[in-house]
Formats: structure tokens, C-alpha cells, sequence
């Protein structure tokens, strides 16, 4: 059984994450297949494929409000018809990213929960939570930049579900024993704002040629040295107890 340490790399961590730039696919189509007409499988995910990096491209270039389904259709080179196969307007298509961005999100916790303690635990959820943006880029991209796009109810669920990640954040904070219920909050809410900043901001790590590793090395250090001497670990790259997560990480529809 392969396993995976708490500070794991990038590279670590594709290897045992379900998720990746090819399957990504499989799982956006199980999600929505009472919605989608197209019943060959190799069919739909190769045009599922073309319909979203096509949506991307186009709300990066023009602008999604600007964007219509017939510039999609130009874009991906399906036809109307075979468009509405997999979507029926622009409110379905970006219902669905902001539907895979917050299902991913929901599922991630999960894959850490028998890591103890807390504070490794969090090490583990961070980790992921910037790794997941080099496989989401583009979706994490596009429901912050577009998230006025979404029905008032689909944009009322992406915040609850943004506002849960960090509460399950707060939580382990507060696990610890070390900060009050308020700062464990509002340190969970820099967490996500680095997390954020990664993946909406790249230019500015770029231009500095930070890597992402680094990165998110850079991000548990500084959390862990809100923790005191108790939170530095022992070791560069190594957590302070032999917590080990069982991989593949499993990802349910």
C-alpha cells in the first residue's frame, strides 16, 4: 500500500490524488449525466473536454457575460444541436464548474481525516488545497472571476461552501488547544486567502520563479509558527509525528 507523508510535494501528491487533468473529465460527466443527451461515453468526455477549455479560453478573452453559446459552438467546432447535448445555456455552464470547484472542496477534508494531530492534519489540507489549484486552475479562475455569472441560489451555495472549508480549518485550529474560537477563525481566513492568492494571482510568483512546493512549504511554516515551538517541525519537509495518509485517495460523484 503506498503511502503519503504529511509534508508532501506536489509531485507526491498527483500521484496519490484521484484527480487529475485527464479523469476530470470521467467525474464532471458522472455528475451530470441525467443532463447530458450524449450517451457515448468516449463521445461526451472527449467533447466535454472541448466545451470547457473552449469556456475558459473565451471568458478569459471576451468575458463569460460577454460570451455567447454561439461562440462556444464556433469555438469547440460542435454544432448548436450537438452543443445542447451537453448544456442548455450559459447559467447550466456555470452552474457545472462551480459545482465540480465545490464538490472537490467538500470531498478534500475527508482524505485527511485519520491524520492526527490536528496541526499535521492541517499541514495535510493545505497542502492539498494549493495543489488542487495546479489541476483546477482554471475552474478555481473562472468561479472567482465569474461568480456574478451564477444564479443568486448557485452563488448562495458557492459561498456557504467556501465559508464550510474554512470553518473545517477553524475547527482543527481550535482543536489544538492554542487559540480562542474568534482567532482560530480569522487564521483559517488567512489560510484561505494564501490559497487564493496562489491560485487567482499566479503573475506575482512567477515573476519571483516561486514554485509552487515552495510555496506551499512557505504557507505551513507560517501557520505552524503561529503554533509556537510546539508547530515547527522537527525537520525541514518532515511532519513531527509519523502520520502517514493510505493512498489513492478515494473521490466519490
Amino acid at each position: 500500500m503506498k503511502t503519503l507523508p504529511v509534508s508532501f510535494t506536489l509531485s507526491e501528491f498527483r500521484k496519490a490524488t484521484p484527480l487529475n487533468d485527464a479523469n476530470i473529465w470521467v467525474l464532471l460527466l458522472d455528475r451530470n449525466s441525467e443532463r447530458i443527451s450524449v450517451k457515448r461515453r468516449d463521445t461526451a468526455l472527449e467533447n466535454l473536454e472541448k466545451i470547457f477549455a473552449a469556456t475558459f479560453h473565451l471568458a478569459n478573452s471576451v468575458g463569460f457575460r460577454a460570451m455567447t453559446l454561439r461562440d462556444l459552438s464556433r469555438e469547440t467546432g460542435l454544432s448548436m444541436g450537438g452543443l445542447y447535448g451537453y448544456i442548455e445555456s450559459k447559467d447550466q455552464l456555470a452552474a457545472m464548474i462551480e459545482d465540480m470547484v465545490r464538490h472537490v472542496t467538500q470531498v478534500l477534508p475527508n482524505w485527511f481525516k485519520h491524520v492526527s494531530p490536528p496541526l499535521d492534519q492541517i499541514e495535510c489540507i493545505l497542502r492539498a488545497h494549493i495543489y488542487l489549484s495546479e489541476i483546477l486552475q482554471p475552474w478555481l479562475y473562472f468561479v472567482f472571476l465569474e461568480s456574478r455569472a451564477l444564479e443568486p441560489a448557485q452563488r448562495k451555495i458557492a459561498k456557504a461552501s467556501e465559508l464550510g472549508s474554512q470553518s473545517n480549518i477553524a475547527a482543527l485550529i481550535e482543536a489544538t488547544g492554542k487559540f480562542s474560537s474568534d482567532d482560530a477563525s480569522l487564521l483559517a481566513a488567512h489560510c484561505m486567502t494564501l490559497i487564493e492568492d496562489w491560485s487567482i494571482k499566479r503573475w506575482k510568483y512567477r515573476a519571483t520563479k516561486t514554485g509552487v512546493d515552495a510555496f506551499a512549504q512557505s504557507v505551513v511554516n507560517l501557520v505552524r509558527s503561529r503554533f509556537g515551538p510546539d508547530g515547527i517541525a522537527k525537520e525541514k519537509g518532515k511532519s513531527l509525528q509519523p502520520a502517514f495518509i493510505q493512498a489513492p485517495i478515494s473521490m466519490p460523484t
